[in-house]
């Protein structure tokens, strides 16, 4: 699994990562190249001291050493060395003997063997101290490393989070000031120019929708209302059938449907918040009633059974047009994936359910069902699969929520919950 780092925290840590890798490579050289030159320099100084001790053997002149420092030679019993050292390699070599290290120089002359040898005591003193100096620096040098490495990130990125703060906020209206104004000529300046064309464009996109749908919906509702009005004119009539009269109530109950369609676009296409689309004028148990007037005769004509029951009162008060139309596509759903059985529309406070006893849906369809031009298999009609995609709209531009869960043993069901969110 990926993990998401921030940014910020990314570049501190290439920056702490940076400081380890070249401290701990400076901190190693050091401490290799000083053991080398050391042993360089011990070893040229015990070369001396050893041909200055071989000499003054020779001549009878006492042995000036130091008294870390011993001399052995097999030419003598009394100076006879430890086999440690006796086993050495001629020239400059190191022995162990225990828990004390030494440093061991062997020459040759005359037939003899003569061995300066060196307690590391003092040596291995120094050189834990420069050990942990080192170590100091190095873990010092890794702290500043994070300390400048967050003061640096805070500076870099702030252009970038002040770009993702206007970001977020939305696109800007017409006329106000681009995101790139603010911002140097560099990367994070090119990105805001970006996002300026890309607000642009997202900007006249959604103004072209709302102008569309203002003017469709504008230009519908004067022949609605003629062909609203004409049936019921013609309802008036003298000398119709019942058949007629049944023919011209249907065109009238779809010319109002249609008019009320009309109005929720209308309302969904300006902004929210609006005094049109907040206030609400109509009980929900008012709306059930509507509803299961018009949709009962049609439930009927299918041979469904259809029942609204009132399962907890609710007292509140909503736009109407949104609520006629959330309720009015669920109850025309329900219609037209229920072949038999029966249908319920189910009142509580705060909100209401659809159930029915349909042929359910598919598990894999479940997740873009609110998603457009999305219909069940088992769909009868000509719908386009738009009905619950409205829905969906109405109830996020009002802060209601809808779902859905398979019933048992099948069928579906609708939950709308009108509190706002």
């Amino acid at each position: 699994m990926k993990v998401r780092q921030p940014l910020k925290q990314r570049i501190i840590s290439a920056f702490v990562l940076m400081t380890l890798l070249i401290s701990g490579a400076f901190s190693i050289g050091i401490v290799l190249i000083v053991h080398q030159v050391e042993q360089h320099l011990v070893s040229e100084d015990m070369h001396a001291e050893l041909q200055a001790a071989m000499d003054a053997l020779g001549t009878g002149r006492p042995l000036l050493l130091d008294k870390d420092k011993r001399l052995f030679t097999n030419a003598g019993p009394q100076f006879a060395p430890p086999a440690e050292f006796a086993r050495a390699s001629d020239g400059f070599s190191e022995v162990v003997q225990g828990e004390r290290a030494y440093y061991v120089f062997k020459q040759r002359r005359d037939g003899f063997d003569y061995i300066l040898v060196q307690d590391q005591l003092d040596f291995e003193t120094r050189e834990q101290l420069l050990y942990n100096v080192v170590l100091a620096c190095f873990l010092a040098s890794v702290v500043i490393a994070w300390v400048l490495g967050a003061l640096l990130a805070k500076h870099v990125m702030q252009p970038v989070t002040l770009l993702a703060d206007e970001v977020r906020s939305g696109a800007r209206p017409r006329g106000a000031e681009q995101l790139a104004n603010n911002y140097a000529d560099d990367e994070v300046g090119r990105l805001a120019e970006a996002f300026d064309t890309t607000f642009e464009q997202l900007r006249r996109s959604l103004e072209r929708e709302k102008l569309f749908t203002s003017d469709v919906s504008h230009e519908l509702r004067t022949p609605l209302m003629v062909i609203g009005s004409s049936c019921e004119l013609l309802t008036q009539s003298p000398g119709l059938e019942p058949k007629q009269c049944e023919q011209l109530d249907r065109i009238h109950r779809a010319s109002a449907e249609m008019l009320e369609l009309v109005e929720t676009l209308l309302l969904l296409a300006r902004e929210r918040g609006t005094e049109a689309d907040q206030g609400g004028s109509l009980s929900l148990s008012e709306v059930a009633t509507e509803q299961s007037d018009v949709w009962g005769e049609q439930f009927a004509e299918r041979g469904i059974d259809f029942a609204c029951t009132v399962e907890s009162p609710d007292s509140g008060r909503y736009q109407p047009a949104f609520l006629r139309t959330v309720m009015s596509n669920l109850l025309r759903n329900a219609l037209h994936y229920t072949e038999q059985g029966r249908v319920d529309l189910v009142l509580f406070d705060s909100g209401f359910r659809v159930e029915d006893t349909g042929p359910g849906i598919a598990p894999e369809q479940q997740s873009q069902l609110f998603q457009p031009f999305q219909r069940g298999s088992h769909g009868r009609g000509e719908g386009l699969g738009l009905g619950l995609s409205l829905v969906k709209r109405i109830c996020e531009h009002q802060g209601w929520s809808v779902s859905m869960v398979a019933a048992q043993p099948r069928g579906c069901v609708f939950r709308v919950d009108l509190a706002a969110d």
